[in-house]
């Protein structure tokens, strides 16, 4: 939901965005016809505490994605059961400035796992190199 919460961010704010990196994120798309595993009831029962938006947002944002141009860094895992590869290759389609980087082998745990690939990827978009 991270991804999501970013992209509304920027989308209600553009003046105040200036990059975006994305990890594994459904992006506010329809996940039904993406192959994607739901994660929903599983987060709900290992976290009933997490407010319940967490889990019941579905809104489609991907008519709204066009309009963020700012530079948007995806990073995805090729073995994403939850957000498959095909997501991020919509998204870079709808994205203006999207630059999509898959790690093969890896899955929704990308950001960690890989973390010592995924950390200078982010610095170099954050810096324009």
């Amino acid at each position: 939901m991270g991804g999501v919460v970013a992209i509304l961010a920027a989308l209600q704010r553009p003046e105040l965005v200036t990059h975006l990196v994305l990890s594994v994120t459904s992006g506010g798309m329809n996940m039904a016809t993406r192959d994607a595993q739901d994660w929903r009831p599983a987060i709900r029962a290992g976290h009933p505490d997490l407010p319940d938006w967490f889990t019941s947002y579905h809104e489609d944002v991907t008519p709204k994605l066009s309009a963020l141009r700012i530079p948007t860094l995806l990073l995805w895992g090729h073995a994403d059961p939850i957000n498959p590869v095909k997501v991020a290759q919509r998204l870079a389609s709808l994205l203006p400035q999207a630059e999509l980087h898959v790690f093969p082998g890896a899955d929704h745990s990308v950001g960690c796992t890989l973390a010592h690939f995924v950390a200078p990827r982010i610095d170099r978009h954050l810096s324009g190199r």
